[in-house]
């Protein structure tokens, strides 16, 4: 059977003619309609059975010395309990159906169906995914019910002879039922085996961050890339058939697509060098070099990199950028950073104390190192003030910068307050000159 044939009249009204002679001599006869009546009263006495019996079992089960465990039993099989029901109602009925010599293919079959349903949820019940264990779950009881109602290789032929011909190629919708159970089946198991091999390459001794998400955006690529072939392959089209195609639309794609793969090779750069890795403060002057972008590298991506600045704002730098650009990675070999703050006192004031004062502020502090020690030098004699410049050593600039300058400065307050250090307001001198001229002009007029 061709897929066009369905748009042929004269073959469809044989078919419609062929089911109608069908469902007269197996559907709608007393036998049938029997069965199917018993089929619906069990699905409502079970309808109604399930509410009480979970409610029952939630007030047996509360206050118990097992009660959490109970519970947590019942989250995953609540669900089944109206099936489990059914089921039990049936099998009733198959037995007295059978005592009474009355058929009942119908009934067993509904048997066999829930038993199936009841098997498959348990066992997709290890999937965390809803929606693929649904998806799972609904697929595995589809094959099922046909393999139980022997019509499963009838329609395996049937969706086999729907198909279309591209010349050596041969597409049928069971074809393309099989390929798109094949990328899912494959996709996933990429992905998880992926995920392992990520988590495993996390363990290794000797690893850098950067080289860890390297071996894994790599091994992840490949599984995808290695999956997706085999699926195309499960269809039955030739690799090679595609290779002329795929060669043409690559270099249309190239050339619109060249940020994004020049993204892609700077990601690796940036990963292959080790230059950069998650945890590193950076600062990065943009192109204009109106703006800087400081903080925290969250994530190395492969077309882009993560950096969550100190207002909780989280940046995506493209890679490209990265690489041609000027950065300022504050944890490349050490953490240490020297911080500078600078600082005048009065020309009446004691300069002497005041430096013994600002290197005093410095070593309250507790995040500054005593060695290094600070270094207070004073740098020139400024118009309105003694200029020093005060230098300390941090190890942990991850936990802020300006935060120590302001505990400095704070201390540093304090200590000129209580010893009299002035900071003093800057001074302008202002003269006026008079003309004697004028003076002897202003005696006459008055």
């Amino acid at each position: 059977m061709n897929i066009l044939d369905l748009f042929d009249t004269d073959k469809f009204q044989v078919y419609v003619t062929d089911a109608i002679k069908w469902l007269n001599e197996n559907v709608f006869v007393l036998s049938t309609v029997n069965q199917v009546l018993i089929i619906l009263a069990a699905c409502v006495v079970a309808k109604f059975l399930d509410g009480r019996i979970r409610r029952w079992a939630s007030d047996a089960i509360e206050g118990t010395r097992y009660q959490t465990q109970l519970q947590n039993i019942g989250i995953h099989t609540g669900p089944l309990t109206f099936t489990f029901i059914w089921l039990v109602l049936q099998w009733f009925s198959v037995f007295m159906t059978e005592t009474a010599k009355l058929p009942n293919g119908l009934i067993e079959a509904v048997v066999s169906l829930l038993t199936a349903w009841m098997v498959i949820c348990l066992a997709t019940g290890f999937i965390r995914n809803a929606f693929w264990a649904r998806t799972v779950a609904v697929m595995a009881w589809t094959i099922a019910a046909l393999n139980i109602v022997d019509l499963l290789q009838p329609t395996i032929e049937f969706l086999d002879a729907l198909a279309f011909s591209f010349g050596k190629i041969r597409l049928s919708v069971l074809g393309v039922i099989k390929g798109i159970i094949a990328v899912c089946v494959l996709l996933w198991t990429a992905l998880a085996l992926s995920k392992f091999l990520e988590n495993r390459v996390k363990t290794l001794p000797g690893v850098t961050p950067s080289a860890q998400v390297l071996i894994g955006k790599t091994l992840r690529i490949t599984l995808i890339v290695v999956a997706v072939m085999l699926a195309i392959s499960s269809l039955g089209i030739d690799l090679t058939a595609l290779a002329v195609f795929t060669g043409g639309i690559g270099v249309g794609i190239g050339f619109g697509l060249q940020k994004i793969f020049a993204n892609l090779i700077s990601g690796f750069i940036l990963l292959m060098d080790k230059s950069m890795k998650p945890g590193d403060l950076i600062t990065l002057t943009t192109e204009t070099g109106s703006n800087k972008v400081f903080g925290e590298i969250n994530k190395l991506s492969a077309r882009y990199v993560s950096v969550i600045t100190r207002d909780g704002i989280e940046t995506l730098i493209p890679n490209e950028e990265l690489i041609s650009t000027r950065v300022e990675n504050w944890s490349f070999s050490h953490n240490n950073v020297r911080i500078r703050i600078p600082f005048g006192v009065s020309y009446d004031s004691d300069i002497h104390k005041a430096r013994e004062l600002a290197l005093q502020a410095a070593v309250d502090i507790d995040r500054v190192f005593k060695e290094p020690a600070p270094v207070c030098n004073l740098l020139q004699f400024g118009n309105s003030s003694v200029d020093f410049e005060l230098r300390v050593w941090i190890g942990d600039p991850i936990n802020g910068v300006g935060n120590i300058k302001h505990q400095i400065n704070m201390r540093l307050w304090d200590l000129f307050k209580e010893n009299n250090i002035e900071i003093p307001f800057p001074q302008r001198v202002i003269r006026h000159m008079y003309d004697d001229r004028d003076v002897n002009r202003d005696e006459d007029s008055a």
